[in-house]
């Protein structure tokens, strides 16, 4: 490893995000299941749109693969969503599934000695944290503006009303203010 790039920080071992490798060894071609649920510890996604929300559980589903450069993570993480609509702010609950593929290196291995700390994901003491790579996939799947329904009109711009719950023939005058002059003047010769 290069002198000036410091070693990442020692993932919780006790986390279940993170997994310890030792039992799948370094020979290429061997392979290990892993399913387990790990708790967010933050909310994962948009916060204050969309996310998975703190303490919420997401289901690991994943096959640790050794490679000759580190260990090969591929599989699924799924997790409930919170959020709101950005039309009409209703609540939305749904939920959220992600496909995962990330190489962890292994420390002095060629891919570790050539890529930029933040390039590639590496095994610190045999350990890799699932985290951050769900916490990047689920940013990635999740719509930047959420919606309810796809046809969701939102709300009127002059009440707040929404439109899916006001009448089809919902409007509000409104009068140039150059014309409130005229308009009060015809209203008072109708009176008259």
């Amino acid at each position: 490893m290069s002198e000036n790039r410091k070693s990442p920080a020692r993932p919780v071992q006790t986390s279940p995000w993170v997994i310890d490798t030792r039992e799948l060894g370094r020979r290429p071609g061997s392979s290990k299941p892993v399913r387990r649920t790990a708790q967010a510890t933050y909310a994962i996604g948009l916060e204050g749109v969309i996310a998975i929300p703190a303490g919420a559980e997401v289901e690991l589903d994943v096959l640790l693969e050794s490679v000759v450069e580190g260990v090969l993570v591929s599989g699924v993480a799924a997790g409930p969503l919170a959020g709101e609509c950005s039309r009409c702010l209703d609540p939305i609950s749904d939920e959220v599934e992600v496909d995962i593929t990330e190489l962890f290196a292994y420390p002095d291995s060629a891919t570790d000695e050539t890529t930029d700390e933040d390039e590639v994901s590496r095994l610190v003491d045999d350990l890799l944290d699932l985290e951050p790579v769900v916490r990047d996939a689920v940013v990635l799947a999740l719509p930047h503006v959420p919606l309810c329904s796809p046809d969701c009109a939102g709300l009127c711009a002059e009440c707040g009303g929404k439109w899916a719950e006001l009448e089809p023939d919902h409007r509000h005058e409104s009068i140039d203010p150059r014309w409130a002059a005229l308009q009060e003047r015809i209203q008072q010769d109708r009176k008259s």
